[in-house]
């Protein structure tokens, strides 16, 4: 097979803020798992008013597992509406639970679920979460169905989606189940399948709540969304900081997501030829992705950019398909080799998941793979001589040479956790305090430190001699052994550099979620849209597999990414 691309190539922040959906993402799989385990939705309660405040749940079964997502409506002034985490209030808030719920259950929730961090859940919640309505397309959706009519189908594709999560907790947050609990279990024994569940029936809750207020409204008069138009409205999200310390603090997780990644790639440029389905799949997905960008819509300049760069992209790749480059032998190996000359970085990462798209059979079976057990490799082994452990940073980090911490701007940030949220934050070294308080982020710069105390020490010294003597490299040495077996687990970049840009850790993430449409509102947190165009729990067993991501609007009769 094609050798896999170089962490040094790959794990460059340029690169991973440059990363698009596959059909390895989270949301894509989920949604596979459940169909293929013929799992059953239905909503046994719904008790909401005419201003949308009550509480309803959504149920999924299947594989001998039940899964309830309990949710709370409130009645939400305007001024209180807020994406930032320091709010207070939400127009809806969320529980996942493990299992059935009882009214017992319902009255512990509605008690604690709508103070989100304020409360208390137990370990039988998996998920927790919040959302806001979107004030661009709400009351519009509401007044049209109201008064019979269909929203304007360009105000939808635009906007994309009627609610908004601010925030989707899991794995142990606030008290909620961690994800050993899940571990086995069919479906759910993988990363972020529970929050994604929570964010497909949030969905429906929206799509339910806006249909359930126009009929209160308009009475027999109101109509209900066309499938079409209901089916192009995703959940949109707003992530900030919180996010990008995970990528850091998981080295075996993130290296098992870049490992499948670049392993489908791998597999699909080894290919000796490609055949007409392939040809036709990848053709399809490509004019998806022209048409998909057409609604992507930023103010912020490096989007900005970027969208410009894609566009131009596409049409390159467009024209090189037309000249036959997929009819030769090795041709996805072929195109690769083009696009890196001829791409930009943001249009080489698109690619990937364009050429990934219709090798369904050639790599799926990799979605197994994208779990980690990070705990396996956590021991330090005091044994191992000094020369291997330099060995191991001259192959892994020999990046961190180029940096000169003596210099300002390389240590012009420090990452430290808000006393108020418990929310990690961004901090200004030499211009704010708070710097005693940094967290252990700065990778990099810890592996300039712990090089320099090696250079002091002879060669025959094991680590554990080393380390009775220099403690404080304890945590990077551990990080350090971890990368034998996780050549992708480190962002071979200065986490806090003056220059560092925190969007691209969240886009990373995000887009192993599934996520698309990236919008960043600052260099610390952007909006994305999710689940667009994905099938709703009535039809999910009456769509392709995966068909959804390349669905065709039926009123336009053009492909939506």
């Amino acid at each position: 097979m094609i050798p896999l691309r170089s962490p040094d190539e790959v794990m460059r922040l340029s690169r991973l803020g440059a990363s698009h959906q596959t059909r390895l993402s989270f949301m894509r799989t989920l949604l596979r798992g459940l169909r293929r385990g013929l799992w059953k939705i239905d909503r046994p309660l719904w008790q909401i008013d005419a201003n949308g405040v009550g509480r309803a749940v959504y149920r999924a079964r299947g594989d001998g597992q039940c899964y309830s997502l309990v949710a709370f409506g409130h009645d939400l002034p305007d001024h209180l509406r807020s994406d930032r985490v320091i709010a207070e209030a939400w127009d809806a808030t969320f529980a996942l639970v493990d299992g059935e719920v009882t009214n017992a259950d319902l009255d512990r929730l509605a008690a604690n679920v709508p103070l989100q961090e304020a409360g208390r859940v137990s370990d039988r919640e998996l998920v927790l979460s919040r959302a806001n309505r979107s004030v661009r397309l709400w009351d519009h959706v509401v007044a049209r169905l109201s008064n019979g009519r269909q929203p304007d189908a360009e105000r939808v594709d635009n906007i994309g989606y009627l609610m908004r999560t601010t925030a989707v907790y899991g794995s142990g947050k606030f008290g909620a189940a961690d994800h050993a609990a899940l571990r086995g279990r069919p479906l759910f024994d993988g990363p972020f399948r529970a929050e994604m569940l929570a964010v497909w029936l949030i969905r429906s809750f929206a799509a339910d709540l806006v249909e359930h207020l126009a009929e209160r409204h308009g009475g027999k008069k109101a109509a209900r969304l066309s499938r079409d138009l209901r089916r192009r409205l995703g959940v949109g999200n707003s992530t900030g900081l919180g996010m990008a310390p995970f990528l850091v603090n998981h080295p075996g997780l993130l290296n098992a997501w870049i490992m499948a990644r670049e392993t489908a790639l791998a597999r699909v440029r080894s290919l000796p030829v490609s055949d007409e389905a392939s040809r036709t799949g990848f053709a399809k997905a490509l004019g998806c992705m022209h048409v998909h960008l057409s609604s992507w819509h930023t103010t912020h300049p490096i989007q900005l950019s970027k969208l410009t760069d894609l566009r131009a992209d596409i049409e390159r790749i467009s024209r090189r398909l037309e000249a036959g480059i997929l009819q030769g032998p090795t041709p996805w190996n072929a195109l690769w080799h083009w696009a890196k000359s001829a791409l930009t970085t943001e249009g080489q990462e698109m690619l990937v998941s364009i050429m990934i798209e219709p090798h369904g059979t050639l790599v799926d079976d990799l979605v197994d793979t994208m779990g980690a057990d990070e705990m396996a490799s956590f021991k330090i082994d005091g044994l191992i001589p000094l020369t291997e452990l330099k060995s191991l940073l001259e192959k892994r980090y020999a990046w961190t040479r180029t940096i000169d911490f003596a210099a300002q701007e390389a240590c012009a940030r420090f990452w430290y956790v808000s006393e108020a949220k418990l929310e990690p934050r961004l901090g200004e070294r030499h211009l704010e305090p708070g710097a005693a308080l940094e967290q252990p982020l700065d990778i990099a710069r810890s592996v300039s430190a712990l090089a320099l105390d090696l250079s002091a020490t002879p060669n025959t010294a094991t680590i554990a001699a080393f380390l009775e003597r220099h403690p404080k490299h304890r945590r990077i040495i551990r990080r350090i052994q971890m990368s034998r077996h996780a050549p992708y687990g480190e962002i071979r970049d200065n986490l806090i550099a003056a220059d560092l840009l925190p969007i691209d850790m969240l886009r990373c993430k995000l887009a192993f979620f599934g996520a698309t449409r990236f919008d960043p509102r600052s260099d610390r947190w952007l909006r994305i849209t999710m689940y667009q165009n994905a099938p709703y729990p009535d039809e999910l067993h009456a769509m392709l597999d995966d068909d959804w991501i390349l669905s065709q609007s039926q009123k336009t009769n053009e492909c939506l990414l």
